[in-house]
């Protein structure tokens, strides 16, 4: 065993250039980090930069620094889609041959049927749409009618919003896990529970969301490491993201300033194994938003926030960061862009200013954690371990 403790950070929404069949997915021309970059007059995010950021390939509206302290390069996603199912997924070592099924047109008139057959309740919408828009444009009616707000998006998730003073947040989760059952039928990747607050003009989302997903159609990473012993620790929303599989603790957080905090205290508690977190506010919050200055001075907020957990890494430790897709806030559409990722790596044992090119598949980070934590190597990814190493 080269290291004790591996640390993934996942910036959500964090792409690094379109892939070369991004045109199939109508994100022609994406790149989250250099049109934010540009949009912005420029990123303010020293400590990835040091780590090699603007190094990438790809990447050219990062600034680069003199001497990189990290190893960096980017992946590409071999599944296809754009979600974040799938992308946290591969990332473990699980490479998806048929993407989830979406609905550009709006969910089938037999689903909804199923939904109120199965739920009880009644629906407003059903179609695609962005969810502070929706629940804007049909939070009154829905105050009024007691109907429950169904949308999706580019992405296959079935999205249930209600207001928690119209519908207790434990009867939202109740209809959700009813409509996963129902969602199985269809191979829809997630049910989100969307509660929100306020009233009509002032609607806001609560930090209660919940993600049901379907479950990864194979071992993962995840549940290799927890088999050999060691911790899994799961930050944010990792644990829905894999139906709970593989993790010996689950931490849900509000936002991404916790989800560093969190992430910092499983760092101090946790002797050996995989922390794995999920920041997704640059997603949520300003990449589906179209929000370039939001995210901009949202991912220079984490930025600051590097050296503390830096400062954490201990002499067998090895630190990636990287994201699960794009989410690129200046072009028309507010969904995922199926783009790069980045891949930047940090740790004693590390070498500095290795660049790792383009890699075939996120899996290979799943493959070099492994190879990192001496277990066995999943049947997908190569690791890339050996070119890094001191």
């Amino acid at each position: 065993m080269r290291f004790a403790r591996a640390i993934v950070i996942v910036f959500d929404g964090l792409g690094a250039g379109e892939m070369p069949d991004a045109e199939k997915y109508g994100d022609a021309g994406s790149h989250t980090l250099d049109n934010l970059s540009r949009a912005v007059g420029g990123l303010k995010v020293p400590n990835l930069s040091s780590l090699g950021l603007g190094h990438i390939a790809g990447v050219d509206a990062i600034e680069k620094a003199a001497a990189p302290i990290g190893s960096f390069g980017r992946l590409s996603e071999a599944s296809p889609g754009k979600d974040t199912a799938t992308g946290h997924w591969e990332m473990a070592g699980i490479v998806l041959e048929k993407p989830f099924p979406v609905f550009p047109e709006g969910f089938p008139p037999e689903v909804m049927e199923r939904f109120t057959r199965e739920t009880g309740w009644g629906w407003l919408w059903g179609k695609t749409a962005s969810g502070t828009e929706i629940i804007e444009r049909l939070g009154e009616e829905h105050l009024k009618t007691r109907k429950l707000i169904v949308y999706t998006s580019a992405d296959s998730v079935f999205q249930i919003a209600a207001h928690d003073g119209i519908i207790p947040l434990q009867e939202l989760y109740r209809v959700c896990e009813k409509t996963r059952r129902l969602a199985d039928s269809y191979n829809i990747g997630r049910v989100i529970a969307r509660p929100f607050t306020g009233k009509p003009g002032s609607f806001q989302r609560v930090a209660a969301r919940k993600d049901y997903a379907a479950p990864p159609p194979g071992r993962t990473v995840l549940e290799d490491v927890k088999a050999a012993g060691l911790d899994v620790i799961g930050v944010g929303k990792i644990g829905d993201i894999f139906v709970h599989r593989g993790i010996t603790e689950e931490v849900h957080t509000s936002g991404d300033a916790e989800g560093i905090n969190k992430t910092l205290e499983a760092m101090d508690r946790c002797s050996g194994g995989l922390i794995f977190t999920n920041l997704v506010d640059l997603d949520t919050l300003y990449g589906h938003r179209n929000d370039a200055p939001g995210y901009a001075n949202a991912l220079a907020s984490i930025d600051t926030r590097i050296p503390e957990v830096i400062g954490r890494l201990k002499e067998r430790d090895i630190l990636f960061i990287t994201g699960d897709h794009g989410c690129d806030p200046t072009t028309p559409s507010t969904d995922h862009s199926r783009e790069h990722v980045p891949i930047l790596v940090y740790g004693k044992g590390i070498r500095p200013g290795v660049n790792l090119g383009t890699r075939k598949s996120f899996s290979d980070l799943g493959a070099t954690i492994s190879h990192a934590l001496g277990i066995q190597i999943p049947a997908n990814g190569k690791s890339f371990l050996d070119l890094i190493c001191k």
